[in-house]
């Protein structure tokens, strides 16, 4: 899957870093040019005030609405024992308010559940509980109690940022925590 737009969003990014970036640039230039205007001084600090912190809103506006959004998905085959589980992985990749690529992969895409969250349609689940025939299957391999990972986010060049981390009871109920900074 690629997102389709990925390219909006992209370009979207970069004008609103450049136009931040301008509004701080330039901003200085209202005390300097706008001395022999009859505007007083307060009156200057206003409206640099008021453009900076509309620049800086509209910024963060931006990073907030794009920050889910997923700019290619793909299936991987499930390998090692982060796979254990899970027939496929996921790997999802997404771009920072600065371009960078974070990809995340979803060892298990059982965790991937429906969200309220504005501009996405899923997320890791906070909480999981495993069926009875799993609970048994798992229960026999030894791995209840204990901890699993089941989604890791990465750099472009490879290092991990953090991970999503299932800690099961004695129950096969689940609870899940962040360790590092995960894209969920």
């Amino acid at each position: 899957y690629h997102g389709p737009l990925t390219t909006t969003f992209r370009r979207l990014k970069i004008l609103s870093l450049s136009s931040l970036t301008l509004t701080f640039a330039l901003t200085p230039f209202i005390f300097v040019l706008e001395t022999t205007s009859s505007v007083p001084l307060v009156g200057r600090a206003a409206l640099a005030g008021i453009a900076i912190a509309t620049s800086s809103v509209s910024t963060a506006l931006v990073a907030w609405c794009g920050r889910p959004y997923v700019t290619t998905l793909r299936w991987l085959e499930p390998h090692g024992a982060q796979a254990a589980g899970s027939e496929r992985a996921v790997e999802i990749t997404t771009l920072t308010l600065g371009l960078k690529k974070r990809v995340t992969t979803v060892y298990d895409t059982a965790f991937l559940v429906p969200t309220s969250r504005p501009f996405a349609t899923w997320e890791l689940a906070e909480a999981f509980k495993l069926s009875q025939p799993e609970l048994e299957s798992t229960r026999a391999e030894g791995l209840i109690p204990g901890e699993e990972t089941i989604a890791e986010t990465k750099t472009a060049n490879g290092d991990v940022l953090g991970r999503w981390v299932v800690s099961w009871d004695e129950t096969g109920v689940g609870t899940c925590r962040e360790i590092g900074q995960v894209v969920r």
